[in-house]
């Protein structure tokens, strides 16, 4: 979430006061698109659920290399990411909720 916030951030752009006699030109901002931004978030997730039951799978088999500490920090992160996606999720669908119930 901290990458998204980042990849949101770069997309603002800040406005320069000129010094006296001195014009800087304004450096070309690189738009991000919402939803471009929320498929990626969604992609993000989904490589971590991926990551995670690859590990599980090869802790399972008993395959070397393999410790439980790493399968299971991965399967909370994992969690801990589909758990924050589904909350923005429900935060756009309540956002989405109050703008429709507006009077026009």
């Amino acid at each position: 979430m901290r990458a998204l916030r980042a990849e949101a951030q770069q997309g603002i752009r800040q406005i320069e006061m000129p010094e006296v006699n001195q014009v800087k030109p304004q450096q070309e901002v690189q738009k991000t698109d919402f939803t471009e931004l929320l498929r990626s978030a969604v992609d993000s997730v989904s490589d971590q659920q991926a990551l995670a039951k690859t590990m599980v799978t090869a802790y399972e088999r008993g395959e070397p290399g393999v410790d439980l500490a790493e399968v299971m920090i991965q399967a909370q992160k994992a969690s801990v990411s589909f758990t924050a996606l589904t909350q923005v999720r429900n935060r756009l669908v309540t956002a989405y909720e109050d703008i429709m119930k507006m009077p026009i």
